[in-house]
């Protein structure tokens, strides 16, 4: 190559690298490199390009030699800049001694040199250890030198991440209002793309966290489908992993599990060699979701790829012990976290609900109300809803664990309550059962039955097979089933695919309408062909027929009308449809029983658009086109099962 070329070469690199063109730019100056070795600021250039294309190894040899090169040529400010660079991606391969090697040599090159941008990164840098630790007013006194500094240049960035982490740190110590008010101006500056491609990444992921540690669901996922949209745009490769833990986590949370384990599979392959540390959050978050599904030999693999790569998987890893029986280890295991955690008190408002519940099971009145009264102190700190009803749960079961039945109804039907307005639809069957229990305690079978049949039926729809058969269970003990005997239905779940979304884009009040209109049009196809409407929870419905002829032709008629709709009017919901002729236990207006499980994870299999039936349900019914039968596995069975689609277009 002549230098003309290389030249050349290293100028479309610059122009890529302005334009968030990364796989170009590495391109570019990957081969100008090649040809000889670029000077100090096209190679930091070339590492920016590696690490966003997914390259981190190569990128920090890049900037190890940018750094040489600055130190060669006296420009100390760049060089401290590579040097504090270098720190976070040593800090994101574990690598803390090196991390912390890097931060003595940034603080050495500036520790006579004037001030300059430099100078305010290494503030934000030295806050991280006092922070860490727990002094949240030297870590102030660190990034108000940061703001200082930011004053007095023109660098948005800058100034950016000291007012974040400033926002940060003031909702740690427990300043709401003037910590969401920094954050809010961050972001808004973020998502105008008024700021570099690192920064808008970190604001995103930090907002995000920040909803996540305040258990604000709704404002979380508004966020992290916007950091999803920006990572996309700018052809990432690596870094979007990172905004898929935090998507994963949100809409583990509100009920969408599926998505949440697509998602986070993807994190984990995306960050296993990228960022290990990141990589340990997916891993854990992965374990999370399994856990729920009651895969506990999975949930158990991830959390140990977890724990391997730094993570402390909790509350998870405490719940596994608890659902394997290992009471006294599941007390061990939460006690330890909690323990580590010291003075976060978001953290421990994570953990504290798990703690209750895990007294609870050990018969530990002592502890169960001293996690109680904490969290309640945490939640007159940070009021907000989910953290409120975090509290609440933990002191109904204290007054379990008791004998305080009258308090435990008191907690846990305020806990259910709260749970329901932040759309955390686990949280809310769990609290749920845990009310049952104290209404069985006051002898008022009636209700504990009624919020049974609630939880069961959220259990079943999420596909939380364990909790599901365990409520069953208790519903059975209260001796109702038996009366109501065995019957043999035809069963149709149904689900809007892709609802978050759906909501980001158009608005609540826009989704309100065509939700309402979805409701209306299927409950007219479930009159129609005489279907028992069973349950209605968010964008689904469970629905019972008296035969698979009948159910077979609703399913149909509810995906002509939406395409019929879509046809004259430009849109309709994607709806996904599953069937399953089965025997369950008929109680009162509802029915329970493995069978009911086996259709709510058929109709999770199913895509949008796409009804999907269990090859016994089609079976004998005449005039019905469907493919060719496959196996598949329902989450939380352990034998497979073969389903057709239906053609009915």
């Amino acid at each position: 190559m002549t230098k003309g070329a290389v030249a050349g070469g290293i100028e479309a690199g610059r122009d890529a690298l302005a334009r968030h063109a990364w796989p170009e730019a590495y391109e570019h100056l990957a081969s100008a490199n090649a040809e000889a070795p670029l000077d100090a600021e096209n190679m930091e250039g070339l590492a920016k390009a590696a690490w966003w294309t997914g390259r981190p190894n190569e990128s920090i040899e890049a900037r190890e030699r940018a750094y040489a090169a600055y130190v060669e040529r006296g420009d100390k400010a760049c060089a401290a800049f590579c040097a504090l660079t270098l720190r976070r991606q040593y800090a994101t391969k574990n690598a803390g001694s090196v991390a912390k090697g890097w931060l003595a040599r940034a603080e050495q090159l500036l520790n006579e040199e004037p001030e300059s941008t430099s100078t305010g990164y290494l503030e934000i840098a030295r806050a991280s250890g006092p922070w860490g630790s727990g002094d949240l007013d030297a870590a102030l006194d660190h990034i108000d030198l940061a703001i200082r500094v930011a004053s007095g240049f023109d660098d948005a960035d800058l100034r950016a991440f000291a007012t974040m982490y400033r926002g940060m740190i003031l909702v740690d110590k427990g300043e709401l209002e003037g910590g969401w008010a920094l954050m809010e101006e961050v972001s808004a500056s973020a998502a105008g793309g008024e700021l570099g491609a690192y920064t808008t990444g970190a604001v995103f992921c930090n907002v995000i966290s920040m909803c996540r540690d305040l258990a604000d669901y709704r404002r979380g996922s508004e966020w992290a489908d916007a950091a999803k949209r920006w990572c996309e745009r700018h052809a990432m490769t690596g870094f979007p992993g990172v905004c898929r833990i935090h998507r994963a986590e949100i809409m583990r949370l509100l009920g969408s599990w599926d998505e949440a384990e697509a998602e986070v599979r993807r994190a984990c392959e995306e960050l296993r060699e990228f960022s290990p540390s990141q990589a340990a959050q997916a891993y854990h978050e992965l374990g999370e979701v399994r856990l729920r599904m009651g895969d506990l030999e999975a949930a158990a693999a991830a959390f140990k790829q977890a724990h391997e790569l730094g993570e402390d998987p909790q509350p998870g890893l405490a719940l596994l012990r608890l659902a394997e029986g290992k009471t006294d280890a599941a007390a061990a295991s939460i006690r330890r976290s909690l323990d580590e955690e010291g003075w976060n008190r978001l953290a421990r408002a994570r953990l504290l609900p798990f703690q209750a519940e895990i007294a609870r099971a050990a018969a530990d009145p002592a502890t169960a109300r001293a996690a109680a009264d904490e969290l309640a102190q945490i939640a007159g700190e940070y009021p907000t809803a989910a953290i409120r009803a975090g509290a609440e749960y933990a002191s109904g079961l204290a007054h379990l664990v008791e004998a305080n039945v009258g308090g435990a109804v008191k907690h846990l039907r305020r806990a259910c309550q709260l749970w329901k307005e932040v759309d955390a639809p686990y949280e809310a069957a769990t609290s749920a059962v845990a009310l049952a229990e104290a209404h069985v305690a006051e002898g008022d079978r009636e209700a504990a039955a009624l919020e049974l049949q609630t939880a069961i039926s959220t259990f079943e729809r999420l596909g939380a097979s364990p909790a599901a058969a365990r409520a069953t269970e208790m519903l059975e003990r209260l001796g109702r089933r038996d009366a109501a005997g065995r019957a043999v239905r035809t069963f149709l779940f149904t689900d809007i695919v892709g609802s978050s979304a759906l909501i980001q884009a158009i608005g609540d009040g826009a989704w309100q309408d065509l939700r309402r209109w979805h409701d209306e049009s299927l409950r007219l196809c479930f009159a129609g062909h005489r279907g028992e409407e069973v349950d209605h929870a968010g964008d689904g419905f469970f629905v019972a027929f008296a035969d698979a002829r009948g159910a077979l032709a609703c399913a149909v008629e509810i995906q002509r009308k939406l395409a019929e709709h879509r046809r004259a009017h430009g849109f309709a919901p994607q709806v996904r449809i599953g069937l399953h002729a089965t025997e369950a236990t008929r109680d009162g207006d509802g029915y329970a029983g493995r069978g009911v499980h086996e259709a709510a994870r058929i109709g999770a299999l199913a895509e949008g658009g796409e009804i999907l039936a269990s090859l016994e349900t089609v079976e004998g019914v005449e005039g019905v086109a469907v493919s060719e039968p496959r196996e598949v596995e329902l989450k939380g069975f352990a034998d497979r099962r073969a389903v057709v689609a239906i053609n009915w277009a």
